[in-house]
């Protein structure tokens, strides 16, 4: 039970839900990590909290998940393939610690999937790349639509 402090919902808007963000690649920094249980007990996964960081989706939120400890061997070798990509991608490259990896900006792959409990769309990570130095690559890159960038949509 949690101490709501007289909240009175008459007096808040209500949030509307969102829908994904479009495909895409945006300037985005992992802001909270933590290591879970896999649904049927036998691994763990590590969930990553990211945050876009430019463009007109600035604050959005988008999630991953590295099954880094589980029977199957291959699950865990590209879940250590993705945890790779994001260590070189935020020039760390032996973290002991997911703490570690916080806050540092890199590009983030982002595709649209249905999902498989609901059929609703939603947002899935489809790579990790280092932040370009040159100030066109800190903006999110080209989406599908042909080729207009997020921030000019």
């Amino acid at each position: 039970m949690a101490d709501l402090n007289g909240f009175d919902a008459t007096n808040v808007e209500p949030n509307a839900g969102f829908d994904p963000i479009p495909t895409g690649k945006y300037l985005a920094a992992i802001t909270a990590t933590e290591m879970k249980p896999t649904k049927n007990g036998k691994g763990e996964y590590l969930e990553l909290e990211m945050e876009v960081l430019e463009g007109p989706y600035k604050g959005r939120k988008l999630w991953d998940r590295l099954t880094l400890k589980h029977p199957n061997t291959q699950t865990v070798e590209i879940a250590r393939g993705t945890l790779s990509a994001i260590c070189r991608a935020v020039n760390v490259l032996r973290p002991r610690d997911s703490v570690e990896l916080h806050n540092l900006p890199l590009v983030v792959s982002v595709a649209i999937k249905n999902r498989e409990d609901t059929g609703e769309p939603t947002n899935t990570i489809k790579g990790y790349a280092k932040r370009d130095t040159t100030a066109t690559a800190q903006r999110p890159v080209a989406a599908a639509d042909g080729g207009t960038p997020p921030w000019k949509r």
